[in-house]
């Protein structure tokens, strides 16, 4: 069986702060005609934002979700959780140019946006960015693929990594 539906599945996730933007997030892609799995928070009650950056960005690494969005306050403590899942790039985006230059620039699988800092219809558009572009490769293949070897250790060097050309101290 063959599905139908050319646009991927996302993974959504919040806590209390980004619960109303999510859900906002969460209408408009469902409207949109995307496959929208939620994974929660499903209130404002206080919870910790690990949780569910976690639970997103493990859907996106196990290839159980083409793209993810997350929500927090600010989308800062979501995208450093996500980064910590291999396989995973998540950006912040507070603006649409960011969101944009995210997908073309650095590959992001994964979108965090803060419900403190843009409103619902802000979130949206740039949600519907980030949906629509597409990685230009070329010269920022080279850049991502040595953020891969950072993440599985191959740009260590004596347990730190330094830019090329610098010595060991």
């Amino acid at each position: 069986m063959t599905d139908s539906n050319p646009k991927p599945r996302i993974a959504l996730g919040a806590d209390h702060a980004g619960y109303r933007a999510k859900e906002a997030i969460k209408r408009h892609l469902e409207k949109a005609g995307y496959e929208v799995e939620d994974l929660g928070t499903s209130s404002e009650q206080s919870v910790d934002y690990p949780d569910y950056a976690k639970a997103v960005a493990e859907k996106v690494a196990r290839g159980e979700a083409a793209l993810g969005i997350g929500v927090c306050g600010t989308g800062i403590g979501m995208a450093i959780v996500a980064n910590k899942v291999q396989g995973v790039r998540a950006a912040v985006a507070h603006d649409e140019l960011t969101a944009r230059l995210a997908r073309e620039h650095n590959d992001a699988n994964l979108l965090t946006l803060g419900g403190r800092v843009v409103s619902e219809a802000q979130a949206a558009r740039i949600v519907d960015v980030f949906l629509g572009a597409r990685f230009a490769g070329g010269r920022h293949a080279r850049r991502v693929n040595k953020i891969s070897q950072v993440e599985t250790g191959c740009g260590k060097r004596g347990g730190k990594t330094r830019p090329p050309g610098r010595s060991a101290p």
